[in-house]
């Protein structure tokens, strides 16, 4: 009885752990993807003429990557070891083993919007301001990010 209560228990915490690991993936995942909206979703989509010019979703937009890119650095603390279930992109293992260097490509990031603000006023501006930051968040990409699917 007591074998098949350690047993149980020892299964129960590491089914605790690989929750708590998807847990931190999935987080990582939702602050990318925020990010995401805001570039591809908002400004990939009036660029690419699928959505009218809109001063006030681009400030918007703008507003809300300037908040979220400062959230990379905690977000990323914690390597979860696991990629969310049927995700199109994953973060590499080299985070973790560089943190140095991949916490140095958050601030260009954030000076690159910091920059746009107050620029961005018809979609020839928009598509500078979107080159200017799309540079910086593929900077990390590019060593960070891995394709998954």
């Amino acid at each position: 009885m007591r074998r098949t209560a350690l047993v149980i228990g020892t299964l129960l915490l590491g089914i605790g752990a690989v929750m708590a690991q998807q847990e931190v993936a999935v987080q990582q995942q939702n602050l990318m993807k925020a990010q995401g909206k805001d570039m591809y979703g908002v400004f990939g989509k009036i660029l690419k003429g699928e959505m009218a010019y809109d001063q006030a979703a681009v400030d918007a937009a703008l507003a809300d990557l300037e908040s979220q890119i400062p959230k990379i650095a905690k977000t990323f603390t914690t390597n979860p070891k696991q990629d969310v279930v049927n995700a199109s992109f994953g973060a590499s293992p080299k985070i973790w083993q560089n943190k140095a260097d991949f916490e140095s490509k958050i601030p260009p990031v954030s000076k690159a919007i910091s920059e746009q603000k107050g620029k961005i006023k018809d979609t020839a501006t928009l598509k500078a301001a979107y080159d200017a930051i799309q540079e910086k968040c593929t900077a990390c990409h590019d060593d960070y990010r891995v394709k998954l699917k």
